[in-house]
């Protein structure tokens, strides 16, 4: 398993004006929940961050690191500006690596601008899947090759890689599709249907225009 690092120091200030000091300074705050702790408020370097999520996502084990003191968390969920690519927040979850957790790894389609069957239309119906594990198995993506797929043919859990993974319990039934390849369908046109001659459209405020006349 990757060892991802992150430096980062105790958060002091508190309220809207020291957080917004904070980002103007590239600096994102964050808080590490973890049960049976109380929650600590931290904050790190935008820029080391990004790296961070960029490498890890939320299903990757990565290690805080305060003072010299190591922590393993789970990037739980942040929050981006809705416009700005800045970071407004982070939420941490500590775990234990002999315990196991719930996290929600995404589902990736091996393959899929590569379909043999052309043309085709594919219907991916899970973009991500719940599992269970002890932190050193967590997947980081739940796979499934539709490479050569045919028409009306899906893919279910149970097709997924990680289903036969021992140290990896998926929280869904296996026979829950995950996609589905469709044969395109050709737009019928009626042929028959009566054309509208634009002088029969009603113009909807020509008569009152009239009338004011």
């Amino acid at each position: 398993m990757e060892d991802i690092r992150l430096n980062i120091e105790l958060r002091e200030g508190k309220g809207s004006n020291a957080t917004r000091k904070l980002r103007e300074d590239r600096i994102v705050p964050a808080v590490i929940y973890q049960r049976g702790e109380d929650n600590m408020s931290v904050q790190m370097l935008e820029k080391e961050l990004d790296k961070v999520i960029e490498q890890a996502g939320t299903s990757t084990i990565i290690t805080l690191v305060l003072d010299g003191k190591e922590k393993k968390v789970l990037i739980k969920d942040y929050q981006k500006h809705p416009y700005k690519n800045r970071y407004l927040h982070v939420d941490f979850q500590g775990v234990r690596m002999d315990e196991t957790i719930k996290v929600t790894v995404p589902v990736v389609l091996v393959g899929r601008n590569e379909i043999s069957l052309q043309p085709s239309v594919l219907i991916q119906n899970l973009d991500e899947i719940e599992v269970e594990s002890l932190p050193a198995y967590i997947p980081q993506t739940a796979e499934v090759n539709v490479n050569d797929m045919e028409y009306d043919e899906s893919k279910f859990v149970k097709d997924l890689d990680i289903f036969t993974d021992e140290n990896v319990t998926i929280l869904l039934e296996e026979d829950e599709v995950v996609c589905t390849l469709t044969e395109p369908k050709e737009e019928i046109i009626d042929e028959d249907a009566e054309e509208v001659d634009a002088a029969d459209v009603e113009v909807i405020g020509e008569d009152e225009a009239e009338d004011q006349e």
